[in-house]
């Protein structure tokens, strides 16, 4: 009699022991490239301390605020994992700015700037090569990407521009307002709110920015003078800038 070609056919014993196997070896393997890929986080950022100190502080707060609106946000534990390293190295590319221009202690002239604004290439250039990084580069090349379209590097616009790149640029952009630079003081949390929602729905995405607020509300709440990141599983001081 002709078998039904519909048979399912149960895998023996031996095979399945040998897709087992596979499958642990898979997770090994998983579980070692990612502690690979923290050790060289950790290196990389130890060669930014070096290079210039603020901008590892300022990259700190930004994870810092990163994480606060992607809690808000409900992201999972592995979207907060690639959130924090991509608002870790949202700046490494300044390793490769010229120190006259990272550490002019006034404001930068037009030529300047357009050196500047090469970071994010040089970030993306740095991070692309390695597989575990690859979404990680992107988020952090596009962290100047304006939800309106007038942003760099590229001129992508609304929900085009990676939701963590969104993120970050709201970090970012708060921590440049409400830190004391040699030039100008920082703005108190308050007037910096309130020139996000300004240009919420132009500068930034509307949800975002919402996230954002909102979470940094409710750690206010909690009064605390430190915040931990936990990549390098360390605590900063709220306050260092």
């Amino acid at each position: 009699m002709k078998k039904p070609n519909n048979v399912f056919h149960i895998p023996s014993f031996t095979t399945a022991q040998a897709m087992l196997s596979l499958a642990v070896e898979g997770e090994r393997l998983k579980v070692e490239n990612h502690k690979m890929a923290e050790m060289m986080a950790r290196t990389i950022l130890k060669a930014l301390d070096c290079k210039d100190h603020y901008t590892f502080g300022h990259s700190m707060r930004v994870a810092y605020f990163s994480l606060v609106t992607g809690r808000e946000m409900g992201l999972s534990d592995e979207e907060m994992k690639e959130l924090e390293l991509s608002a870790i190295f949202h700046d490494i590319g300044k390793i490769g700015t010229p120190d006259q221009v990272l550490n002019k202690p006034s404001r930068l002239t037009e030529e300047e700037f357009l050196v500047m604004k090469q970071h994010p290439e040089l970030t993306y250039e740095i991070l692309k090569e390695y597989p575990y990084f690859e979404k990680v580069a992107l988020n952090a090349r596009y962290h100047h990407e304006r939800y309106d379209g007038r942003g760099y590097p590229m001129g992508m616009k609304g929900d085009d521009i990676p939701l963590f790149a969104r993120i970050i640029l709201i970090a970012d952009t708060f921590d440049a307002m409400t830190s004391t630079r040699p030039y100008r003081k920082g703005l108190d949390y308050s007037v910096a709110f309130d020139e996000l929602s300004q240009f919420s729905g132009s500068q930034f995405d509307p949800k975002c920015v919402a996230a954002f607020v909102e979470g940094m509300r409710k750690e206010s709440l909690k009064g605390e003078s430190e915040f931990h990141i936990p990549l390098l599983d360390r605590k900063f001081a709220k306050n260092a800038a």
